[in-house]
């Protein structure tokens, strides 16, 4: 398993089920075309890309490219690292026909093919699991539940609330916050934010 500094965002979720048996890092998906009209997950994006930069990896149709320009158009370029997958023709397992443009995406790539794009892509690869300059294990739900963000009574109202005050997306479900103060933050900062709440 690749340990990566950099966030890395994808279409959907398949690309991020295949890629997280390659990589140990932040997945975030786009959700296709979602992207374009939801202003809290570019929000989110553009703080993963602040705090610790971000791949970009989208799939070679059209459709990948439509997506990554408007992450492209949004996010500083000095934030931004762009990992192309190769022309690849066929359909992927899990589907009955292939893509309009017969192309394989980010879900139907080999691991090693998908290391390689992120090579050459220029990934911060990581010796150790983590964060570089993170002190103590990460989160687990645990933190969460002793919070008051998961698993008791009033538990979804803090984490709306935690959600806005963080300016995430309100939809994320506890894992998926979980995710990201784990991946955008240092332990000590992600306790502070437990903390106050």
């Amino acid at each position: 398993m690749l340990h990566i500094r950099e966030a890395i965002v994808v279409e959907g979720r398949y690309d991020k089920n295949t890629l997280s048996q390659v990589v140990d890092t932040l997945i975030l998906e786009t959700g296709g075309f979602q992207i374009f009209k939801d202003p809290e997950k570019m929000a989110l994006l553009d703080r993963a890309a602040r705090r610790r930069g971000l791949i970009v990896l989208t799939d070679s149709d059209g459709a990948g490219f439509v997506i990554r320009n408007r992450i492209k158009g949004t996010i500083p370029a000095r934030y931004l690292k762009h990992a192309y997958i190769p022309d690849v023709y066929g359909k992927e397992r899990r589907k009955r026909q292939p893509g309009r443009e017969g192309k394989l995406g980010v879900e139907g790539m080999p691991p090693q093919v998908l290391e390689e794009v992120l090579c050459r892509a220029g990934a911060t690869f990581l010796d150790g699991d983590g964060l570089a300059g993170r002190s103590g294990p990460a989160l687990t739900k645990a933190d969460l539940f002793a919070a008051g963000l998961s698993g008791g009574a009033g538990s979804a109202e803090k984490r709306q609330a935690l959600l806005r005050r963080l300016e995430l997306p309100e939809h994320m479900s506890a894992n998926a916050l979980l995710a990201v103060l784990n991946g955008c933050y240092s332990r000590e900062e992600a306790e502070e934010i437990l903390k106050d709440l």
